[in-house]
């Protein structure tokens, strides 16, 4: 397929699984005649062993070069002074916007079904900016940071993406009965920006309810706005209900630069082993492409996966099937091109 425009992507294949399921995503994403032109560097263990740190400015070099990074599960080595990879790609590129879309999938072993939910998370504050002190022995306090600036900022990228997609609800998750100041000046942000979408329904919901209603109920919702901490946990019980975190893309979103990575972690226990199920990361690449204007594609690969699944033949064992990374990535590439002809 002859194609005018070719995108540049950095690629972070990762730790443990991350090099085989990044792999296998990029063929999966080049089947579809889309053409990318990828930068693989390294983070986590692999770029300790050769640059003496997880996160080499390299990393950074190429994704403001290329604006946009298909990145795999990232370890970072427990209690030696190392900040997490992810959190600090983050952070120093400012990706504001954590987008977590989950959807059923025929064939998927779950209590429910039709399930399609998008959970936008505040990403760079909230409790996970990492202020803590010890006030005298045995008292710590953390302090929890919400900005007018950061709640404005997140609350426009979930109307605009509500509009954009077509989705008809935004809900706004808080605890603002309790935490009148930070979750309140959240929730006041929210509302003025909502205020400029008659045509999308907004309503508010407590987070501890939330998780109940999204247990008993989950079609009830559309799109979920949250700060950092709850969206964390709410994305979680999210993926919970399609199947687990293997079915869970992810994309962290900022106004000059988008990281789009699966939620798993890298498994190291099953790595190097062609065990590992690559449709969260593949996902996730669907996502990229929707980002860098490639639809169509990221449809196909959408119902690719849809309809390998539907049948239940090559399925990993995660799914409760004995096929490998390989024949998983191969039925769904022969998919896209039954489809692309």
């Amino acid at each position: 397929m002859s194609r005018n425009n070719i995108h540049k992507v950095t690629l972070i294949p990762g730790d443990g699984i991350g090099p085989e399921v990044t792999d296998a995503a990029r063929k999966i994403i080049e089947s579809t005649g889309v053409e990318i032109e990828w930068e693989v560097v390294t983070a986590g263990y692999q770029a300790l062993k050769k640059h003496k740190t997880v996160l080499p400015d390299i990393v950074f070099d190429s994704i403001r070069r290329n604006k946009f990074a298909l990145k795999g599960p990232v370890g970072t080595p427990v209690g030696e002074g190392f900040r997490s990879v992810s959190v600090t790609i983050r952070k120093t590129l400012d990706l504001y916007a954590n987008l977590r879309p989950v959807k059923s999938f025929p064939g998927v072993k779950s209590r429910y079904e039709g399930i399609d939910i998008v959970v936008i998370r505040e990403n760079t504050e909230d409790l996970y900016s990492g202020l803590e002190h010890e006030v005298a022995p045995g008292v710590v306090e953390t302090l929890k940071v919400i900005t007018e600036r950061a709640s404005l900022r997140i609350a426009n990228f979930a109307f605009r993406f509500a509009k954009r997609r077509g989705r008809k609800k935004v809900t706004a998750i808080h605890k603002a009965n309790i935490m009148k100041l930070s979750d309140g000046l959240f929730l006041d942000c929210v509302r003025r920006v909502s205020r400029g979408y008659k045509e999308i329904e907004y309503e508010e919901m407590i987070v501890d309810n939330t998780c109940m209603q999204l247990v008993l109920n989950p079609n009830r919702f559309d799109v979920l706005l949250t700060e950092n901490l709850y969206g964390d946990i709410v994305s979680e019980i999210c993926a919970g209900l399609v199947g687990g975190l293997g079915f869970a893309p992810g994309a962290n979103i900022g106004d000059n630069y988008a990281v789009f990575e699966a939620a798993h972690g890298s498994a190291p226990d099953i790595a190097g082993k062609n065990l590992a199920n690559p449709i969260a990361i593949t996902l996730s690449g669907a996502l990229l492409l929707k980002h860098i204007g490639e639809n169509k594609e990221a449809k196909i690969i959408e119902q690719a996966i849809s309809k390998v699944l539907a049948r239940g033949e090559v399925l990993t064992k995660d799914m409760g099937g004995s096929a490998n990374t390989t024949d998983l990535r191969d039925a769904i590439i022969a998919e896209i091109k039954a489809k692309n002809h």
